[in-house]
């Protein structure tokens, strides 16, 4: 798993929160939210989303379950008068399978092992406003080679103003050159290229989700890096 984010220009911020979440039965899930409007605000409102998530997954909850339990935080502490899109993105070792949750307007791409490249993109709601709701589910078994790109609408709208939008065929090609052993490398692309398309003042908290399904390496060994601007 990795991830690449920056906030908005001009904003020290990014309304934006990404966490990653070992699952108690085993796994690992990412999860991203991205708060209504921008700066400190929309990060407090993230933040909360964000953490409601990891502990609702840290209690053994399924995918599904944490979205509705989240939703059902947000909409009773905020009166439902707040909106956060949400996504979660996991390997679950205990089914061998990878599961995507999806509330939010902006696809999410998953790559297939022989290069085949899905758009999930079906219509849903984001969590927080209506007093019902439910997100979309996909799950698909574990392969190597598989890779799943999720991004918030930062990264989606890049280039809107300067009617130099950033077309989703071009982060499916992307998505098809990538290496599933590098995804720090696709995460990276995907964002350099959304702040192109805003030269270089990215007009809404940009941030990328890249997973991606190699082979063992025998060793047992989990790593995880983390390299962040102050």
């Amino acid at each position: 798993m990795a991830v690449a984010k920056v906030p908005k220009f001009g904003l020290s911020e990014s309304g934006d929160s990404v966490e990653i979440v070992e699952r108690p039965r085993g796994g690992i899930t990412a999860i991203m939210a991205d708060g209504q409007t921008h700066g400190r605000a929309a990060k407090r409102v993230s933040q909360i989303v964000v953490a409601k998530a990891v502990q609702l997954i840290a209690d053994g909850v399924r995918d599904g379950a944490v979205a509705r339990g989240v939703h059902d935080y947000l909409y009773a502490v905020r009166d439902g008068k707040v909106s956060t899109e949400l996504v979660m993105i996991s390997i679950d070792s205990r089914t061998k399978s990878l599961v995507v949750a999806r509330n939010t307007h902006v696809p999410v791409l998953l790559r297939f092992p022989d290069g085949r490249v899905e758009r999930l993109d079906g219509a849903v709601e984001p969590i927080g406003i209506r007093e019902v709701m439910k997100p979309l589910i996909t799950e698909v078994p574990m392969q190597p080679g598989l890779i799943v790109a999720a991004f918030t609408d930062g990264v989606f709208s890049a280039g809107r103003r300067y009617e130099d939008e950033m077309e989703l065929d071009e982060l499916v090609s992307l998505l098809t050159a990538a290496d599933s052993a590098d995804v720090q490398a696709l995460a990276d692309q995907i964002l350099d290229r959304a702040m192109q398309c805003d030269r270089g003042r990215p007009g809404d908290d940009m941030s990328v989700v890249a997973v991606g399904v190699t082979p063992s390496r025998g060793d047992h060994i989990r790593r995880m890096s983390v390299t962040m601007p102050f």
